[in-house]
C-alpha cells in the first residue's frame, strides 16, 4: 500500500492527523485514547482486574465507537465508488467537524464520541476490496516493518526499504505534540482544524483521482 510517493505522502498526512487527533484526546480524556485501542484494551483490563468498574466501561465504550468507526467506513469502501477513498475521508472530516460543534454546544461526550469513529474510519482509506486496511492511527505495525526492513538492509537488500515506515512514525509523533499544543491553547475546539485538514485531504484526493482520470482518456 506504500508502493508510490503519492501514498506515502498521503499516509504520513493521515498519520500526522491521527496524531494530533490522538494527542487532544488522550489529554482531554486523562489517559485513555481516541485511536489506539490497544492501549484502551491494556487500560480496561487493568481496571477489571483493579475492580473499577466505571473505567473499563469508558474503555470499553471508546474500543466499540472505533470499531463502528471502521465499520462505516469499510461500507464506504465497499460500495465501490470511484471517489470512495476521498468519500472515506469527507466522513471523516463531517465527523471531525461534528464533533467540534458538539463541544461547542457543551455536548463534550457526544464530540468525544464522533472523534473516536472519526479516528476508526479513517483506518480504512487504503483498505483493499474487502480486506484489511493500513493502520494509520497507530504505528506498531510500521515500527516492526522499520526493524524487519532494517534487517534486510544489513543483510544486502534494498537500503532505504524501512523509510516508508519510519516516516509514518514520525507523522505520528510530530502530529501529537502539535494536538497536545493546540489543546492547550483551546481545548476540543482544536479539533476544527483536524476537520479542516481531513475536508482538504478528501478534496486533494478526489482532484488527483479526477486528473488521474483525465490523462487515461487523454493517452
Amino acid at each position: 500500500m506504500l508502493d508510490s510517493r503519492r501514498n506515502i505522502a498521503l499516509a504520513c498526512a493521515l498519520s500526522a492527523l491521527a496524531g494530533y487527533v490522538d494527542g487532544i484526546g488522550f489529554i482531554h480524556l486523562g489517559g485513555l485514547f481516541v485511536s489506539f485501542m490497544s492501549g484502551n484494551s491494556t487500560r480496561m483490563g487493568v481496571s477489571l482486574a483493579d475492580g473499577h468498574w466505571r473505567s473499563a466501561a469508558e474503555a470499553f465504550g471508546l474500543i466499540v465507537l472505533f470499531v463502528i468507526g471502521a465499520a462505516a467506513g469499510s461500507l464506504i469502501v465497499l460500495g465501490r465508488h470511484v471517489h470512495r477513498q476521498s468519500l472515506v475521508l469527507l466522513a471523516e472530516a463531517l465527523l471531525l467537524a461534528a464533533a467540534a460543534l458538539c463541544y461547542a454546544l457543551g455536548f463534550s461526550n457526544a464530540a468525544v464520541a464522533a472523534i473516536v469513529m472519526a479516528m476508526g474510519m479513517e483506518n480504512v482509506v487504503f483498505q483493499i476490496e474487502g480486506g484489511a486496511g493500513l493502520g494509520l492511527t497507530y504505528v506498531t505495525g510500521a515500527l516492526v516493518k522499520v526493524g524487519q526492513f532494517a534487517a534486510v538492509a544489513l543483510s544486502g537488500g534494498p537500503r532505504w526499504g524501512w523509510t516508508s515506515n519510519a516516516l509514518l512514525w514520525v507523522a505520528l509523533v510530530v502530529g501529537s505534540v502539535c494536538g497536545a499544543l493546540a489543546y492547550h491553547w483551546i481545548n476540543l475546539a482544536a479539533i476544527w482544524f483536524a476537520a479542516a485538514a481531513a475536508l482538504a485531504l478528501s478534496a486533494m484526493v478526489a482532484a488527483t483521482r479526477q486528473l488521474d482520470s483525465l490523462n487515461r482518456k487523454i493517452n
